[in-house]
């Protein structure tokens, strides 16, 4: 049978472009026929492994690609990287567990989440990342459409789903109710990455209830990772090297006894 036909038989999609050069590389390493099938087999595998992960990154529908390695921890000092290298090691989506990450506006939360997303899609997990608003959007849309079950039941297949951007606009007692079925389902099935500018205290403002605030954070905080990150806006901190921002002549002096 013709090489390139048996390829095609056996669904070898990367190989037969590749093939005459890693001939050449074969005869001038003058490897053995066991070491060129190993070479060959390899190089299919890192075609459908390559291929694979784009597709997983397509459907985690990531605004952005980041990594861990483009993380500024030195401008975040208050960050424990020997926590995030744990993290990175991903035996939280292999328990079910869940990491959130706390701090005020442009921190770095949404990055670490991204990041942790895309480790997880590079180990071959499904992941899907969702602002809080997309996400009452779409269950808020399951609900009058009479699907809201079946959704509920969408949103539980990927091994790790990032909910971004939680407590910069109140819920209602509607969508609070939906966000706690959704952590339910998920409950010690499958992990989560949340952000919030908001402590767990004020969570009860976010979702309009107490009770309900209360049962969720007693789910996601059973089995979960907590980042507290306190320093100043990687935002800021641009704009202050672009010149778009300076600091006052005569700082105002903290208010106090004297």
């Amino acid at each position: 049978m013709e090489l390139m036909h048996l390829m095609s038989k056996l669904k070898m999609e990367h190989l037969p472009g590749s093939l005459d050069a890693l001939c050449e590389q074969v005869a001038r390493r003058d490897l053995d026929y066991r070491s060129f099938l190993q070479e060959a087999l390899a190089t299919e595998w890192a075609g459908r492994h390559q291929k694979g992960l784009e597709s997983r990154l397509r459907r985690a529908r990531l605004p952005w690609i980041k990594t861990l390695e483009q993380f500024d921890f030195g401008f975040q000092p208050a960050i424990d990287r020997k926590v995030t290298r744990e993290l990175a090691g991903l035996a939280f989506v292999e328990r079910a567990e869940n990491v959130i990450l706390l701090g005020p506006s442009g921190v770095g939360k949404t990055h670490l989440a991204i990041a942790l997303g895309v480790k997880a899609t590079e180990a071959g997990h499904r992941a899907l990342f969702l602002t809080l608003e997309a996400l009452m959007t779409r269950l808020k849309r399951a609900t009058q459409e009479n699907r809201l079950e079946k959704q509920l039941q969408e949103l539980t297949y990927p091994k790790v789903l990032i909910i971004d951007e939680i407590g910069y606009l109140p819920l209602n007692r509607q969508e609070a109710s939906l966000f706690f079925r959704l952590v339910a389902r998920r409950y010690e099935r499958a992990s989560m990455i949340l952000t919030s500018n908001k402590g767990f205290v004020d969570w009860g403002e976010i979702f309009a209830d107490q009770v309900v605030a209360t049962a969720i954070l007693d789910r996601l905080l059973h089995h979960a990772t907590t980042l507290n990150i306190k320093g100043e806006s990687f935002r800021l901190k641009e704009k202050r090297k672009a010149g778009l921002v300076t600091e006052p002549a005569n700082p105002p002096e903290p208010e106090g006894d004297q």
